[in-house]
């Protein structure tokens, strides 16, 4: 089943949500700034997508450049600091099974329904 981590108020996840729909393919939506992911589930996604923590890290909010810019992190700690502060997880992040991709460009996805 399609997985879509999904904020309404991002335009990028809001035209990855289109391509989703656009699909015909069924789908969940997890609003995760109301649902944030657990450390656990966090560390999963990550591992599916392939990249090191501080790739998924939105390093333009202010909660990163205040709390955490300029500072030798562990992986466990970046990925803690998204858990802490959800607003820094990257999206839209869109998994299939034990695959994911990072809708950054939202094109990205369609790599995931062929």
């Amino acid at each position: 089943m399609l997985k879509i981590y999904h904020n309404p108020r991002c335009r990028k996840s809001r035209e990855g949500l289109a391509i989703l729909e656009e699909s015909g393919k069924e789908f969940d939506i997890v609003k995760y700034l109301d649902t944030p992911p657990s450390y656990i589930e966090l560390a999963a996604i990550i591992g599916k997508l392939k990249i090191e923590p501080i790739a998924l890290v939105r390093k333009n909010e202010a909660i990163w450049k205040d709390q955490f810019k300029g500072k030798e992190l562990t992986d466990e700690e970046i990925i803690q600091a998204m858990v802490d502060h959800p607003k820094l997880i990257e999206r839209p992040i869109v998994i299939l099974d034990n695959q994911a991709v990072l809708g950054r460009p939202p094109e990205d996805i369609k790599k995931l329904l062929r």
